[in-house]
């Protein structure tokens, strides 16, 4: 019954959307249009090269190496195995929606179990630097010296998000055998690589896999750039909007900006950026959007996760308690360090393209590798000093 008035649902919304297109085609093509330039502009070079990169270290059987000897560090933070070290970096770095795409990898392969894979999740997708410092903190807010109070509060939340899953299903954890027998000095053994995997072979599937991704990611953004653009013009949208504003006293921008974060991050956040409020509401609602992240990635992330035996609901709820955090962290900091630092600034935002602008490729598709190497070769080096520390360390 629920899940036919789900489906129900579901269809009334598509069929809302359908009129809503041939009601307004100047304004679905030109939200379309904007999407499109989203995607093609930054999301295809930037993230592009992360898909690719992880797709051929879990083939290769990198994660299973580096989460090896990574286990120690994890394990005692999270309650996780190693491996669950490669999302949480990747997503730290890139940002949405990757971590959720390598979780659910790591998972249909096998390399982590099912519980294992729902604690990680929690912690493992994050928003990216780039969108954070670049978009929001200059792009949006024009104000570059608030970049500390959006980038820590997130940061933080994403810790206290897995320390508090640690303890989730601790009961059921399939796990047995304990980090001190797994790394008793007799029984250790340095993994390897894989050695029957085809170099052609990984690359092409990972290049497949990830082209794929992307062309995903590319419909959802567009889909929701549609979908918002259509909610504000909405007359059940406006009435709505103005009955919250009575029960409670918040700007109608402010109403708008949420409600729109809440299905699109980029929108809800360039709303609430122009919304006539003080610059630490702004930052603090912002804040909760990006933790939260909104339907539009979380439509990506559960694309990945529904292929897998993974709670998409657990997955749901975390990304709730990332925004609160995240929230609650930003005013604690704003309270003790930045009440006094921070004022407004007329800084010229980033200049936004208005076409399709191939050109920029080469830079960000370049960095975007990069990046992905360099956290692949740190992630080594790590683990590689964790494995000296503990042979240097007497054992009992």
């Amino acid at each position: 019954m629920k899940r036919s008035f789900t489906n129900f649902l579901f269809l009334v919304i598509i069929l809302w959307i359908l009129v809503g297109i041939i009601k307004y085609p100047k304004l679905s093509l030109d939200s379309s249009y904007e999407g499109l330039l989203i995607w093609f502009n930054i999301i295809i070079p930037s993230l592009l090269p992360f898909f690719i990169v992880t797709e051929v270290l879990t083939a290769i059987g990198f994660v299973d190496l580096v989460g090896r000897f990574l286990e120690p560090l994890m394990k005692p933070l999270f309650n996780t195995p190693g491996a669950s070290a490669f999302p949480l970096s990747m997503s730290l770095v890139s940002g949405y929606p990757i971590g959720a795409k390598i979780v659910s990898n790591l998972r249909k392969k096998n390399i982590i179990s099912k519980i294992e894979a729902e604690r990680t999740i929690c912690f493992s997708s994050t928003s990216g630097p780039l969108f954070m410092l670049g978009a929001v903190a200059i792009g949006m807010l024009n104000n570059p010296t608030i970049a500390p109070l959006i980038l820590y509060p997130h940061y933080l939340g994403t810790i206290t998000l897995g320390v508090i899953f640690r303890f989730y299903k601790s009961k059921d954890n399939p796990s047995t055998i304990s980090i001190k027998n797994k790394w008793n000095k007799k029984n250790f053994k340095i993994p390897t690589l894989k050695n029957n995997f085809s170099i052609g072979s990984a690359l092409g599937n990972s290049v497949k896999n990830s082209l794929n991704t992307i062309a995903l990611i590319g419909g959802f953004i567009i889909f929701y750039s549609v979908l918002v653009e259509l909610l504000f013009i909405s007359k059940l949208f406006n009435q709505i909007a103005h009955m919250i504003v009575h029960i409670i006293p918040l700007n109608m921008d402010v109403v708008k900006g949420i409600i729109a974060g809440l299905l699109e991050l980029t929108t809800g956040c360039k709303v609430i950026s122009q919304a006539p409020i003080d610059l630490i509401y702004k930052v603090l609602i912002i804040n909760f959007l990006i933790g939260w992240s909104g339907l539009s990635i979380h439509s990506q992330a559960l694309n990945f996760i529904n292929g897998t035996d993974i709670d998409s609901k657990i997955y749901i709820f975390a990304k709730f308690l990332h925004g609160i955090f995240s929230s609650i962290y930003g005013l604690i900091l704003y309270l003790i360090k930045y009440k006094n630092i921070i004022k407004p600034s007329f800084m010229p935002g980033l200049p936004w393209q208005e076409s399709l602008y191939p050109l920029s490729w080469p830079y960000l598709f370049f960095n975007s590798f990069k990046l992905a190497i360099f956290i692949t070769v740190y992630m080594l080096i790590c683990s590689l000093i964790l494995l000296i520390i503990y042979y240097l360390l007497p054992q009992d």
